[in-house]
């Protein structure tokens, strides 16, 4: 099949506008709003939704910290940030963060390993407010697992900590 030039050039113009549209698009969208109940909570309760038991599969420990590793280090790194009071029960909070943690899918990018997930719970309505997700990466050593799983919930914790502090209020015009 025989293609005219000026034809094959019209086409290739074309094809070159669509990624500055793209994102033409994309950048003409207004920003969704926060739910307030997430910068507005002052307590909260952080729930266990469980985790994989990460030793011995395939003769080897995946993770050190057994199942309960992503809730432990969760609250620990809530109470750290010291904005929240971490309170013992779902009915006096403001917030229920449910964090959890898996072995990946199989049908993940080859070299993701497992997966956190903290979800952010109204306690009144049992509404997700909002869902993070973080990939672990794998690799050879338990050391080096270890140390990626702990970036993932650093990344989890720190958006968790952009998404609750306040806009600035815009100045009048």
């Amino acid at each position: 099949m025989k293609v005219e030039r000026p034809f094959f050039y019209a086409v290739l113009a074309m094809l070159a506008w669509v990624p500055a549209l793209s994102a033409q698009k994309s950048a003409d969208l207004p920003v969704a709003p926060v739910p307030a109940q997430i910068a507005a909570a002052r307590k909260v309760f952080v729930s266990n939704a469980g985790g994989e038991s990460f030793e011995n599969v395939m003769s080897q420990t995946v993770f050190s910290g057994g199942p309960d590793r992503a809730y432990n280090q969760c609250y620990a790194a809530m109470k750290e940030l010291g904005r929240y009071e971490l309170v013992s029960s779902p009915t006096d909070a403001d917030l229920v963060l449910e964090v959890s943690s898996a072995l990946a899918d199989s049908g993940l990018s080859p070299g993701i390993l497992g997966q956190l997930r903290l979800l952010v719970i109204d306690p009144k309505t049992h509404v997700t407010l909002w869902n993070f997700k973080e990939y672990v990466r794998g690799a050879m050593t338990l050391g080096n697992r270890d140390k990626n799983f702990d970036q993932a919930m650093t990344a989890i914790v720190n958006r968790m900590k952009i998404l609750a502090t306040p806009a600035p209020a815009s100045a009048p015009r």
